[in-house]
């Protein structure tokens, strides 16, 4: 048989996203906030411990979260309670609450050694670079995830985003406060953020009974 009849063979290629779970990245469970704390508070590392309570709290995009500079939450030798950041995003303020745990943890951090005389919350360790960059963050995020036993591909840096804001609106279903907490300038963005459904709606109707 002629060469040229046979069929062409094409080479298997393994789909990049095979066994990885795709799409909106999930938001950590309050379990899981706990236990990469310990882990944290355990190992002595009090910048991932400040970072990871920061991000929790803020509930910044990663691009602005890296970014904060000292200033944005510390003035006149105190952490602020409240702070208010403009996003790269939008361009428009989004204020944020620091709770006491994260005041606790980001004032240690500032008075560390190698903090002094630093503009940048979150400075890298890479030379030439002032802070540490979203792919680095990115990593540090992972290797919570991981400590945890958990898929990686399933979270991210926008699981710290959500992580809050999710419970606050299983709580309380008030997406409008959502929506003020992260920024969004839409209420489909933050629709489509929190993943509402007919079935989150039919729940907050049957909890009214009139």
């Amino acid at each position: 048989m002629s060469i040229d009849l046979l069929p062409a063979v094409k080479p298997v290629r393994v789909s990049w996203n095979k066994g990885r779970v795709v799409g909106q990245k999930r938001p950590l469970l309050p379990r899981h906030v706990w236990s990469i704390r310990v882990r944290l508070e355990m190992a002595g590392n009090a910048r991932d411990l400040a970072l990871f309570n920061m991000a929790i709290d803020s509930k910044l995009r990663g691009c602005d979260l890296v970014a904060l500079r000292v200033r944005d939450v510390f003035a006149a030798g105190h952490v602020k309670e409240r702070a208010s950041m403009i996003q790269s995003k939008t361009g428009k303020p989004v204020r944020f609450e620091i709770t006491d745990t994260t005041r606790q943890s980001l004032d240690r951090w500032i008075r560390n050694p190698e903090m002094i005389g630093l503009e940048f919350l979150w400075p890298s360790r890479i030379h030439g670079s002032a802070h540490l960059s979203t792919r680095q963050y990115a990593r540090i995020v992972r290797g919570w995830v991981v400590s945890l036993g958990l898929e990686p591909s399933a979270y991210g840096t926008h699981s710290m985003r959500r992580t809050k804001v999710a419970q606050i609106y299983k709580k309380t279903g008030n997406l409008r406060a959502v929506q003020l907490l992260l920024g969004h300038t839409k209420m489909d963005s933050t629709v489509r953020y929190l993943g509402v459904d007919i079935e989150d709606a039919l729940s907050l109707s049957e909890a009214v009974d009139l």
